[in-house]
């Protein structure tokens, strides 16, 4: 099956299963994928993920998703920038998501980060999502 829009359909999947408190989700392997887990770990918003491989050359990431007092951490995760209208950010004009209090993920020519991240390394790029 294709999939014109992993990151998306990664973000649903991480939604859906926090709809239903489960305690894992997986998603087909990629590089862009592990490093927005990455993110989304080094902020705290998820426990964790690995990498399983299959027989075949298939892998997949096994996400586990982080719940506080019953309730999931991640109350929004939104997608900003899609294939059918990309949305880019300097410096200066980076977003803040809830007021400081949420995360934007950045695709920038130094890496996948965090926007608080992207500014202190004084770089834009691509808006991948929202998290908060």
């Amino acid at each position: 099956m294709s999939i014109n829009d992993p990151i998306g359909d990664m973000i649903t999947r991480i939604r859906n299963a926090q709809m239903r408190y489960k305690t894992k989700v997986t998603t087909p392997a990629s590089t862009l994928r592990a490093r927005v887990l990455d993110v989304l770990a080094e902020e705290g918003y998820i426990r964790g993920y690995a990498q399983v491989d299959y027989d075949g050359g298939r892998s997949e990431l096994e996400i586990e998703l982080k719940y506080f007092d019953g309730e999931p951490v991640i109350k929004d995760i939104k997608r900003v920038s899609t294939p059918g209208r990309r949305v880019y950010s300097s410096v200066r004009d980076l977003p803040t998501v809830a007021n400081g209090l949420g995360v934007a993920i950045l695709s920038t020519p130094k890496g996948v980060m965090s926007d608080s991240r992207a500014r202190t390394e004084n770089v834009g790029g691509e808006i991948l999502c929202n998290v908060f």
